[in-house]
């Protein structure tokens, strides 16, 4: 991979969410700070996200998620990437989350969820200080 390889994110929806603005604008924000991003686009499994993840060698996954699916979504992806091998990649992501629900995708290993309305550079500098080059 080489010293200069930058940290690589991929930026899913998972599900039959059909609202992907936000999602965009995260990928873009995070393309703009210097990282590597690869955005999937609408209506993706889980099994797809994380067949990508793999396939692409990222080091973090980042879902959006509006449709109400996030419990059963982020443990899903977590579970599949622990599954392939894949448990060391990052899972972060942000959407319609209640607060309550927040703990229980923490303790599945989902590593941040950021509410509607975060700054993109808050987004940004957790990614900074959190993620980190895999298979160096």
């Amino acid at each position: 991979m080489g010293e200069n390889r930058r940290v690589r994110i991929l930026i899913g929806k998972a599900g039959l969410d059909g609202h992907d603005r936000g999602a965009k604008i995260v990928a873009r924000a995070l393309r703009d700070a210097g990282f590597e991003v690869i955005y999937t686009g609408l209506h993706h499994t889980p099994e797809m996200i994380v067949e990508t993840a793999i396939q692409e060698d990222v080091d973090a996954v980042g879902l959006s998620i509006l449709s109400g699916a996030h419990n059963y979504l982020f443990p899903e992806v977590a579970r599949l990437l622990k599954e392939k091998g894949a448990g060391d990649i990052v899972i972060f992501g942000g959407g319609i989350i209640p607060k309550e629900d927040v703990r229980g995708l923490i303790e599945k290993g989902v590593k941040a969820i950021f509410e509607p309305g975060t700054a993109t550079g808050e987004i940004i500098d957790w990614v900074k200080e959190n993620v980190i080059l895999r298979n160096l």
